[in-house]
């Protein structure tokens, strides 16, 4: 026991003239007396070799020790806190100008979507949005879609694994037939949003993408109506000088069915990868409402008729910006997004 005593005189020694070069001084001092293999630890494990009538007196020295070294570890603390605090500078020249801050840009998927709205809103429609989750019924079957149809095979679906009657929409078609159930006639609509396909990315294709589609339902509409639409559409947003043509297609939600296709603004007309080299882009697919389409709605497609149409944005953002690779759009890479401006 005396020689402990002896070691714990020592020890208060040390901790009186305790100095260190290091600026975390309170830490290293905590380390060494206080830690959980310290010096403290070492002398109060002494506690089992000390004969039991001595035992308290022994243990009132141990306590005034570990006391005394708390003590001077917070008195450390302190010093090195005030320390810190007197070396920095706490004045500010109000004088000096503030740091410029970069500015951003908008996404150039951003600024067409909000360009093709414009449009179609001066032609009086509005923008309904839906789920990007949804059911079988919505995606598939009201618009005239059954289980069993071929058309399904055309497009690979990303289906809810534990739950496969609900999907990542296929396209914003969805939002059409949401509509179309709510029973308020006429409908003049379109429908922005972000679709999702498995498909294999590349130059051309994306697991997801961007659409807008476009409803309207009223009564004695005709497919030059559409046309007409569409002419406005594609001048207000290409220009006046741009070449159009409509080829007969098929979709099983639209009798009779079209695709628009404008002459490549990429190559002027020459050929590209981008048009496959025909001169010719495809831009969007569009018809006239399936009766069966309106009857599953509960629309009565004796009295009603419409017209629908559907594009992809990032095709209409290639050809705006004469971008070549679709995976640009989501590779957020600065040097890219800051060409595009807050207006087109």
């Amino acid at each position: 026991m005396e020689d402990v005593l002896q070691q714990i005189t020592q020890y208060k020694k040390e901790i009186t003239e305790f100095t260190s070069a290091d600026k975390n001084i309170a830490e290293t001092f905590r380390i060494k007396y206080l830690g959980t293999k310290g010096v403290i630890k070492s002398v109060m494990g002494e506690m089992k070799n000390v004969p039991n009538e001595k035992k308290r007196e022994f243990g009132q020295i141990l306590n005034e020790f570990k006391l005394f070294a708390e003590n001077k570890y917070q008195a450390l603390r302190e010093s090195t806190v005030n320390r810190l605090q007197s070396t920095v500078d706490h004045s500010i020249d109000l004088t000096l100008p503030g740091d410029a801050l970069p500015l951003g840009s908008r996404h150039p998927i951003s600024l067409v979507r909000n360009k093709i709205i414009s449009i179609f809103q001066r032609l009086g429609f509005a923008v309904a949005e839906g789920p990007e989750i949804e059911d079988d019924w919505h995606n598939f079957t009201a618009l005239n879609l059954p289980e069993d149809h071929p058309a399904r095979d055309m497009q690979d679906t990303f289906y809810i694994s534990q739950n496969p009657d609900w999907m990542l929409r296929t396209h914003t078609s969805n939002v059409q037939v949401r509509e179309m159930e709510k029973g308020k006639l006429p409908i003049r609509i379109i429908c922005p949003g972000r679709v999702y396909r498995n498909e294999t990315i590349s130059a051309r294709a994306h697991c997801f993408f961007h659409q807008v589609e476009g409803l309207y339902i009223a009564e004695n509409v005709s497919f030059a109506d559409l046309k007409q639409t569409l002419y406005f559409f594609v001048k207000e947003m290409f220009g006046q000088d741009v070449k159009i043509r409509f080829r007969p297609s098929y979709f099983p939600f639209t009798e009779p069915s079209a695709e628009m296709d404008i002459s490549c603004l990429i190559c002027n007309g020459e050929g590209c990868n981008i048009c496959k080299q025909t001169g010719w882009v495809e831009i969007l697919g569009c018809g006239m409402v399936h009766p069966n389409l309106l009857e599953n709605c509960k629309i009565d497609s004796n009295k009603y008729s419409g017209f629908a149409f559907g594009m992809g944005i990032e095709r209409i953002t290639m050809l705006k910006y004469q971008i070549k690779d679709l995976r640009l759009f989501s590779e957020n890479d600065v040097r890219f997004l800051k060409q595009f401006t807050s207006a087109i």
